[in-house]
């Protein structure tokens, strides 16, 4: 019987640690493959190699869902009070607010399903599958345990294989392991305990060959795939509400519960002390119930994080979902990967050692610009012709290319190969001349068991050289001199080994290069030619370096209280390395993701407190990375581009994606993808999402005063036993035209001076801090001391009710103005900072208003409407006298708060 497949979360077998026969053995199979008879039972048992997909939601259930927010509760209050009251259009306003946000929603849900199926189409199309000893095409979907695949360069690899025979084959397995350099594989096991970036004898599924050739036995199919199990990740991964989101929910249910209580106790009390008939005193609650209520504030949020995403977007970051906007400003923890996001992901030569000089190469990438210096001096290479000839014969033992493109100079080939070639081209060398000078003739590839390669070369006078490039520990083998001003010495092993540990721990990749002549002419390349006899001609030091503005992207994360840590595929010492150049960490302690296995969820959640480095990180260690930090109470931005970052930036506070190299997985599973694939756009974002909190903050502290004001004006009214001083037409008036036209220009307000040199929100605290709350009180009575004096003095002086009611609306909406000016900045004077007329969409929200609001006074149909009448010079006189009086008082209450250092907000 062969072996059971089992599911994702049990003990599956460590196939990368048993010997390939045994392999074979398990799975009761041979090298020639299985019959067609034994697969066709395989796989009635197993199944077919995909993923299943998920149990769709209901369409409908998903709209509905969108109306499950309690700023929609408040919004189709409104709606049912407007349409109680028989203002058609006032609700048909209201409820197309509604369901228009509802179907933005819907849409951007039914987008994030596109994760899972992003990641079932990663499975390949065909495999090449030896069955009954012949080798034949099938459908990837027909594969079975047990089943021998053939691999080849360009391949998709169709499901996860345990290697039996491999010929020069490399694997790139960016989407597992988010590293994009090419592993070399080889068929011999591994400890169990190993992380899949080290299994050198598996090929898993959705990975690609790029070089060589293979074989090997499928031990996992469909789900129990390691893409398999990361959809499973995902699947269950819980998503969470941001911060903005659950703050608002618990202000509306405060604000509801406070709105309701005040109209039930109006309605009471004027039933019981005053003897009010009950429909009047319904008409009177309803009235109050309806000037309390924010009905604007859901939308202004909206479009407040609508305008963030534009202003993010010119920045390199698409936002795919509103509310993660704001969340951004909150973030306190930024877990970012290593290579092309805090990297160029372009190897670079940076250091030649030779046996009498060490160079440090400058410039960065492909292009070959830069220069050569010692010891901080410019050290033209011309003057040591040893390292001429040890670049040459890096860029001629090599398969790769470097070109220019529109522009950009570009890689074919390994990107290690690469960097030589930029290096010698830095050293004035042109490929093209030089291949035709010594033309190749033979070659042996690199393979992971020797670990170099050699090329043969003639020139045109028949002489034959060999070049050779690998590991230090082969190539220092094959060597018996060394190179010294152009002479060939005895070679000094200790002074070679105390260089190559130098540069090691500094992060580099070193490579050894050598040559040997050869007396006779020869034409073929035998093993035996590169066994011993060479010449080492020096070492280079190669390295994925840093971005300059990650590294000033991070120090400004430092500024801003946010702290970033690295969680990285790559090797312990090479991310120490990146991180000590980058601010992150010491450079000396990093946790692998073979030692956060051994420790439980308190061992991580102290460590992960303390420790800013992970290396060999696998999924799994990433998603309980990212969890920990959130049960301690931060916000954590993940960054990732493969599909093994997937589970981890759905479970993020706020998922960033890769949009230049990123899986397409990675990108549906994020809220927001960078287009630069740039860390530094990563801490633009924040302080966008720092400013939109800010301007919502701002929205909130703008209209509930306002809102204040007329509730309280009415329960004054209601208490004295006088006529109601506004009716709810106007109150709507003033609410979705007057409010919600001013308001919106505060989501145009630039980023506070400073807002990157304090720390984040708390995300626990309430939408509105103590502080805010009195800036809301207080000026809420100012507004209805000011509107009731007005409305005393017009009904004493004997004038009607409608022109009495009318004075109180516009003085309602001069204080809004004026108010208006003193909130784009809740503690500087608005006169000290840039102004009062820097904002445009201020001004020309004033402007708008002002005009509606003369109509809404003079003209003839809508004093028919709303029940006004024409105001005298006199009467707009008191207006704005009352207003200017609100401007100053709120002014002079800022300066005695800065006065006295007060400045939490």
């Amino acid at each position: 019987m062969p072996y059971e497949q089992v599911s994702a979360s049990d003990k599956t077998p460590a196939w990368h640690s048993y010997p390939p026969q045994q392999v074979l053995e398990e799975f009761k199979t041979e090298i020639v493959g299985l019959s067609q008879t034994e697969a066709k039972l395989r796989l009635e048992q197993y199944g077919a190699n995909r993923l299943k997909p998920p149990k769709p939601q209901s369409s409908v259930i998903r709209f509905l869902l969108q109306f499950h927010n309690v700023l929609i509760y408040i919004l189709l209050a409104a709606c049912s009070m407007t349409a109680f009251l028989g203002h058609w259009v006032d609700s048909g306003v209201i409820l197309g607010v509604v369901v228009i946000n509802a179907i933005i929603g819907f849409v951007q849900e039914g987008k994030a399903e596109e994760a899972l199926n992003a990641i079932r189409r990663m499975l390949s199309l065909n495999a090449i599958v030896q069955r009954d000893g012949q080798r034949i095409q099938m459908p990837a979907d027909q594969l079975v345990p047990g089943d021998i695949v053939v691999l080849q360069s360009g391949d998709k690899v169709p499901a996860d294989l345990r290697l039996v025979d491999c010929k020069s084959l490399r694997i790139e397995e960016a989407a597992l392991t988010g590293e994009s350099e090419a592993v070399e594989k080889s068929i011999h096991a591994v400890e169990a305990v190993t992380a899949i970036g080290d299994r050198f004898c598996m090929a898993y599924s959705g990975t690609l060959v790029v070089y060589g050739q293979g074989l090997g036995v499928v031990v996992a199919t469909a789900q129990h795939t390691e893409i398999g199990r990361i959809s499973q990740m995902i699947a269950q991964v819980d998503k969470l509400i941001s911060p903005l989101l659950r703050q608002m929910a618990i202000f509306g249910r405060w604000l509801t519960l406070v709105i309701l209580l005040l109209a039930a106790g109006i309605f009471v009390y004027g039933l019981l002390l005053h003897d009010y008939p009950i429909d009047e005193m319904f008409m009177a609650a309803v009235s109050m119930a309806i000037a309390a209520i924010p009905e604007g504030l859901p939308a202004i949020m909206t479009i407040t994080l609508a305008l963030g995403v534009q202003n993010m977007a010119r920045r390199n970051a698409i936002v795919r979902h509103l509310p993660a906007v704001e969340a951004l400003g909150a973030v306190t923890v930024i877990c970012t990967d290593k290579t092309g996001t805090l990297t160029r992901n372009e190897m670079t030569v940076q250091n030649v050692i030779t046996a009498e000089v060490q160079l440090q190469v400058s410039g960065v990438g492909y292009s070959p610009t830069g220069g050569f210096s010692q010891d901080g001096k410019e050290a033209p290479v011309t003057d040591y012709p040893d390292t001429l000839d040890m670049f040459r014969a890096g860029m001629l033992c090599n398969e790769a290319s470097v070109h220019q493109q529109d522009g950009t100079w570009v890689i074919h080939g390994d990107p290690t190969e690469g960097a030589l070639i930029t290096l010698a081209m830095k050293a004035t060398l042109d490929p093209l001349f030089e291949q035709e000078k010594l033309p190749r003739t033979d070659v042996i590839p690199f393979e992971s068991e020797h670990r170099f390669m050699a090329t043969l070369h003639q020139d045109h006078d028949g002489n034959s050289r060999i070049y050779v490039k690998g590991a230090p520990e082969e190539v220092l083998a094959m060597c018996s001199h060394q190179r010294s001003q152009g002479e060939d010495h005895l070679i000094q092993l200790d002074f070679w080994h105390s260089k190559i540990h130098e540069a090691s721990a500094t992060g580099q990749r070193i490579l050894a290069i050598a040559s040997r002549a050869i007396q006779i002419k020869q034409q073929i390349l035998q093993s035996s030619d590169v066994e011993a006899g060479f010449t080492l001609l020096g070492l280079v030091g190669i390295i994925d370096p840093p971005r300059e503005e990650a590294i000033t992207a991070i120090d400004k994360c430092h500024t801003a209280g946010i702290r970033v840590k690295m969680i990285t595929g790559d090797h312990r010492i090479t991310a120490c390395a990146i991180g000590a150049k980058l601010g992150i960490g010491n450079g000396q302690n990093a946790v692998t993701g073979i030692e956060l296995d051994k420790m439980d969820d308190a061992q991580l959640r102290k460590v992960v407190g303390e420790i800013d480095i992970f290396a060999r990180a696998s999924p799994e260690h990433k998603l309980r990375l990212v969890t920990a930090l959130q049960q301690d109470g931060e916000i954590v931005a993940m960054t990732g581009d493969g599909v093994n970052d997937a589970p981890a930036l759905k479970r993020a506070d706020i998922g960033v994606a890769m949009g230049k190299n990123g899986t397409e997985v990675a990108k549906e599973a994020a809220e927001m993808v960078l287009m630069d694939d740039n860390f530094a756009s990563i801490t633009h974002a924040v302080e966008e999402g720092r400013t939109v909190y800010d301007n919502i903050r701002k929205t909130v502290v703008y209209i509930l005063p306002t809102s204040g004001g007329m509730a309280g004006v009415l329960i004054l009214a209601i208490i004295l036993g006088m006529a109601l001083p506004i009716t709810p037409v106007q109150i709507l008036w003033i609410n979705m035209v007057t409010t919600v036209t001013l308001a919106i220009s505060l989501a145009f307000e630039r980023p506070e001076s400073g807002v990157m040199s304090r720390p984040p929100h708390d995300p626990n605290a309430p939408i509105l801090s103590g502080f805010l709350v009195w800036r809301i009180v207080f000026v809420a009575l100012l507004m209805m001391g000011g509107v009731f004096t007005l409305y005393l003095w017009e009904t004493v002086q004997g004038a009607s009710i409608e022109l009495a009611r009318t004075v109180v609306v516009n003085v309602l909406v001069m204080c809004g103005i004026v108010y208006l000016f003193n909130c784009r900045y809740l503690m500087a004077s608005v006169c000290s900072r840039r102004g009062l007329l820097d904002n445009h969409y201020v001004l020309l929200a004033v402007g708008l208003l002002l005009i509606l609001q003369l109509l809404f006074t003079y003209l003839p149909v809508m004093q028919q409407l709303f029940g006004t009448t024409a105001l005298d010079a006199a009467a707009w006189g008191r207006i704005i006298a009352v207003s200017l009086l609100l401007f100053l008082i709120i002014e002079l209450e800022k300066y005695i708060l800065r006065y006295r250092g007060v400045n939490n907000l």
